[in-house]
Order: C-alpha cells, then sequence, then structure tokens
C-alpha cells in the first residue's frame, strides 16, 4: 500500500504551489534580465543583422531557462513537500533481480 503524500493536504499543496509560483516569478525576472542583457551585447558587437536572428536568440535563451527552472521547480517541490518519500518504489535485491531463472 502507498503511503499518503503531504501534497493530499490542501494546506500543504497550496503553500508548496505559492513557493513554486515564486520561484517561477524570480525566474522569470532573471530571464528577461537575461535575455535583454544578450540583446544588448549582440547588438553592440554585431549591430543590426537580422530581425530573425535576434528572435530566434531571445526565443532559445527563454524557453532554455523557462524549462529548465521550471523542471527544476518541480524537483524542488516534490523533495521539498516530502511527496518523494511517500512513493513505493522498491525493487527487488540485486540478487533476485540478476540471477538466472530456474525453471
Amino acid at each position: 500500500m502507498t503511503r499518503k503524500s503531504p501534497l493530499d493536504d490542501p494546506a500543504n499543496a497550496a503553500h508548496a504551489w505559492a513557493r513554486y509560483r515564486q520561484i517561477m516569478k524570480w525566474l522569470l525576472a532573471a530571464t528577461t534580465l537575461t535575455v535583454a542583457l544578450a540583446m544588448g551585447l549582440l547588438f553592440a558587437y554585431n549591430g543590426m543583422i537580422s530581425v530573425h536572428f535576434y528572435i530566434a536568440v531571445a526565443l532559445g535563451i527563454s524557453l532554455t531557462m523557462l524549462l529548465g527552472g521550471a523542471l527544476m521547480g518541480l524537483v524542488f517541490l516534490s523533495n521539498g513537500t516530502g511527496h518523494d518519500e511517500s512513493v513505493d518504489n522498491q525493487m527487488p535485491a540485486k540478487d533476485e533481480f540478476w540471477s538466472p531463472k530456474e525453471d
């Protein structure tokens, strides 16, 4: 039988998701600052190359940072609330798993 997750409690879940949203707000601010800095440096060193180049760079930086941050935030949420400990992940022992099967 699986153990009850702390995220099943509405108060714990509300606190955890509020913390996750706060992390994402900080990440969005850092992403915006990074994209602005990258666009400024690219323009300073290269001038106006093509608008498509700048769009691609901005989207690449933004999506990479936001996706990576969102996934890491979910890991922090899962671990910080104790949700990971509630998962029943019992694997057979190494000897049981790798031993040849006898008929």
